[in-house]
């Protein structure tokens, strides 16, 4: 199994975002201008030859640039993040949303849209997904 000692779990911790760099970090919990931020997490797959693995992610909050830091702060960085990671570097980000719910703003009806990136690349890591 990879580095994650959990196959899913919650991610709790307090951002702070600095907009001179427009980065955010973890902080201490109740320092000044810090925004709680959660997420859940699940691995749906590991690749033990290129040590990656592949997470479903449920946002519970919005903060900035949060599962990107979140993960990072872990030793998880996103493969391609050129701000908060070291892997893969001049290739893009591999962070995707797959699906996305809202409700209608005038109808009030639930829409729902899912996506799903060209098993190319990086994300040759999703074939056997069905996903």
């Amino acid at each position: 199994m990879d580095k994650w000692k959990a196959r899913s779990g919650t991610l709790e911790d307090d951002l702070l975002k600095n907009e001179k760099s427009n980065m955010s970090r973890v902080v201490k919990k109740g320092t000044k201008n810090s925004k709680y931020a959660k997420l859940e997490y699940e691995v749906l797959k590991y690749d033990k030859e290129l040590n990656l693995s592949v997470l479903k992610i449920l946002l519970h909050t919005g903060r900035h640039h949060q599962i990107r830091v979140q993960l990072s702060s872990r030793g998880h960085s996103i493969y391609g993040d050129q701000k908060y990671g070291g892997r893969g570097h001049g290739k893009q980000i591999t962070l995707w949303a797959y699906k996305l719910k809202i409700v209608h703003p005038v109808t009030k009806e639930e829409m729902e849209f899912k996506a799903v990136p060209e098993k190319t690349g990086s994300w040759k890591i999703i074939e056997d997904l069905n996903v």
